[in-house]
C-alpha cells in the first residue's frame, strides 16, 4: 500500500495543506508584537524550539552565524544580535544544550527577535525548502526511504550529527527519533518560508510551549 504524506501547517493536526494565507495589512514586526507576549514559564519552552528550528535551517542550507549575523542587520535588530558572541549566548539559552556555564535568560524582544531572522531566512531559502519537502512527499508516496534522494539524505545526517554534538540527550536519543524530528521541522520550515510565515511561527512557539 502507498504511503501519502499529508502536509499541515504547525500546531494544526495532519491533513492536506492549504494555500499560505495572504500576506496581512500590518508591517511583520507588528504582526508578531500584536499577538500576547509569552509568560516565563513558557518562555523555556520557546528557547528550546526556536534553537531546533534554526538548527534544522542551518543543516539543510548550510548557514552559518555570518548569515544570521548580516540578517540581523538587514532587519534592524543588530542590539539583540550583535556579533557572535551574542548569538551564541541566545542559542546557548536552550536548555537541552551542552553547557559549562550559566544560562542566558531569553526574553520575549529576543524571542521575536529569532522568529523575524529565522523567518526571513527561510524565505530566502525557500525554493530549496519547497524543493526538499516535495521530494519527501515524493518518496512517501513511493514507499522508499527519505536518504535516497541525496538533498535529503545529507539534511538528515547533518542534523542528527549536530544535534548528538550539541544536545544533552543527543546520544541517548535513538537515529529514528532524531530524523523524525528532523524531517518535522523541514515540514515546518515550509510553513515559515511563506506569507506570514513569522506570525506562524511565533503562534507555533505560543501553542507548543502550552501544550507540554
Amino acid at each position: 500500500m502507498r504511503q501519502t504524506l499529508k502536509l499541515a501547517p504547525p500546531g494544526q493536526p495532519n491533513g492536506v495543506a492549504n494555500k499560505a494565507a495572504p500576506i496581512a495589512a500590518s508591517p511583520p514586526w507588528e504582526e508578531v508584537v500584536g499577538v500576547n507576549a509569552p509568560t516565563p514559564a513558557q518562555l523555556d519552552n520557546i528557547k528550546t524550539q526556536l534553537d531546533l528550528v534554526l538548527l534544522a535551517l542551518e543543516c539543510l542550507a548550510d548557514i552559518g552565524s555570518e548569515a544570521i549575523l548580516r540578517t540581523a542587520e538587514e532587519l534592524g535588530l543588530e542590539s539583540v544580535v550583535a556579533d557572535r558572541v551574542s548569538l551564541w549566548r541566545l542559542r546557548q539559552s536552550n536548555p537541552m544544550r551542552k553547557s559549562q556555564g550559566g544560562r542566558k535568560k531569553l526574553d520575549v524582544e529576543e524571542a521575536r527577535s529569532l522568529v523575524m531572522i529565522i523567518c526571513h531566512l527561510a524565505k530566502t531559502h525557500h525554493e530549496l525548502i519547497r524543493r526538499a519537502v516535495a521530494l519527501l512527499e515524493q518518496l512517501a508516496e513511493q514507499n522508499r526511504a527519505p536518504h535516497e534522494a541525496s538533498i535529503l539524505g545529507d539534511f538528515i545526517d547533518t542534523f542528527c550529527n549536530t544535534y548528538q554534538e550539541r544536545m544533552e540527550d543527543g546520544d541517548t536519543t535513538s537515529p529514528d527519533l532524531l530524523t523524525h524530528l528532523a524531517l518535522k521541522l523541514l515540514i515546518d520550515l515550509l510553513f515559515y518560508s511563506g506569507p506570514s510565515g513569522h506570525r506562524r511561527l511565533w503562534l507555533a512557539l505560543l501553542d507548543r510551549s502550552v501544550s507540554r
